[in-house]
């Protein structure tokens, strides 16, 4: 079963391992067959330099997303969900809920890929209100984290990737024509991690699901 994964070991995922995964997030669906994922891998001393920047860019509150987010959007029972995972979070990691610089560093850790040794970001072309193509790269994503885990492998999805798309786009390299969603750090899951202790349930089908007959 997949979970998010904030924590992993430093044993770096083969290459043959790595493309097997891609091979299988490749058979996602999406709208009219366009299959508009982007994908680059980032790993070794690479990774190690975006992180340095990213963490520089945090700290500047220079942030560059191609798409808006804001958690004070969420209402009833949404925001309710997500003040739950946050309290979870924070108290795995020893951050009390008035230690804003504690709090800061463990959303930092973003930044630092949660220590893996690889990550995946996932850009998109722009086409229309870009909601099929968000959609479509969800899917792709979901496919890839899906596939991680049958290899007993994990990862992590992360809109805080995102708020940095211009930086990332820059140091790739990349077009400005593709967006970036989101990224996934992924390895071998360290399971002594603080952030790993963090089991969220979810809620029964009941609550999310109506049948019509």
């Amino acid at each position: 079963m997949r979970r998010s994964i904030r924590g992993f070991l430093d044993q770096a995922v083969p290459e043959s391992v790595i493309r097997e995964v891609l091979e299988d997030a490749q058979y996602a669906p999406s709208n009219c067959n366009t299959q508009p994922w982007n994908t680059h891998i980032v790993r070794g001393e690479k990774l190690k330099q975006l992180s340095a920047v990213l963490h520089a860019k945090n700290d500047a509150g220079e942030f560059t997303p191609d798409f808006s987010f804001d958690v004070n959007d969420f209402y009833g029972e949404y925001r309710e969900r997500n003040n739950a995972l946050g309290k979870a979070y924070y108290e795995a990691m020893n951050v009390m809920r008035e230690d804003k610089e504690g709090r800061h560093r463990a959303g930092a850790r973003n930044y630092s890929f949660f220590n893996a040794p690889q990550a995946a970001f996932l850009f998109m072309p722009s086409f229309g209100d870009n909601v099929r193509v968000a959609g479509d790269i969800g899917m792709y994503g979901q496919t890839f984290l899906l596939s991680l885990a049958a290899r007993g492998l994990g990862g992590i999805p992360q809109t805080a990737l995102g708020f940095f798309a211009g930086t990332i786009r820059e140091f790739l390299g990349i077009p400005d024509e593709l967006k970036l969603l989101f990224g996934i750090s992924f390895g071998y899951p360290d399971e002594d991690a603080p952030g790993n202790r963090v089991r969220m349930d979810r809620v029964p089908i009941e609550t999310s699901v109506t049948f019509h007959a």
